[in-house]
């Protein structure tokens, strides 16, 4: 038997969320209340690959947590198409543009609680550099500072470094905890899956 909504009420919004309580009857036929937080935006991630196989990362500090987390570039679609706002997206937090782009499927974030639609990309054949205040690959050489992208973009972020890794290093980082961003995670499986790289 699904969940019966009997009335909703909004209990806050801004111009990112909305926060509603339902008063609900439950699958077992009981009474009960139930929350759920609506993103305004559908998000977008994006698993951006260099032609050495290597995936870009930022990282930056998030408030909801306190903590510093690496990640895949992402953020809200603000209306906009995903692959448009995909684009948009790697270049304001990387400086990078891409030339292949392709959408390797979607998920749910927090379902539990949330309405928080996502798609994921890949994105290959990758330019430019970014121009943040930290940046380098793997082999230890600096990405450069040149790109279209304003560090003033980077800093409204809180991000504080752009780096590149080996496919094989960033899930070891997801292995041993480093990475514990799970929207990262889910797209890097996704990207994973869409290689090839787990068969």
């Amino acid at each position: 038997m699904p969940w019966t909504t009997q009335s909703t009420r909004t209990a806050y919004e801004n111009p990112w969320i909305r926060v509603r309580e339902d008063q609900v009857v439950r699958p077992d036929g009981a009474p009960g209340i139930y929350g759920v937080v609506e993103m305004r935006w559908p998000s977008v991630f994006v698993v951006a690959l260099t032609d050495a196989d290597e995936v870009v990362l930022v990282t930056q500090h998030r408030y909801a947590t306190g903590a510093v987390s690496t990640e895949v570039p992402a953020g809200a679609t603000d209306g906009e198409d995903p692959l448009v706002a995909a684009r948009r997206e790697l270049l304001e937090e990387t400086g990078l543009r891409a030339d292949e782009w392709v959408r390797v499927g979607g998920m749910d974030a927090l379902n539990g609680v949330a309405k928080a639609p996502e798609h994921v990309f890949v994105a290959r054949g990758l330019t430019g550099f970014p121009p943040g205040p930290e940046s380098s690959s793997s082999d230890g050489a600096v990405l450069g500072r040149q790109g279209s992208a304003s560090s003033a973009d980077q800093a409204e972020e809180g991000i504080s470094r752009v780096e590149a890794l080996p496919f094989g290093q960033v899930l070891g980082m997801v292995a041993d905890g480093t990475i514990r961003d799970g929207e990262t995670i889910a797209a890097l499986a996704l990207a994973g899956l869409w290689l090839g790289r787990f068969a």
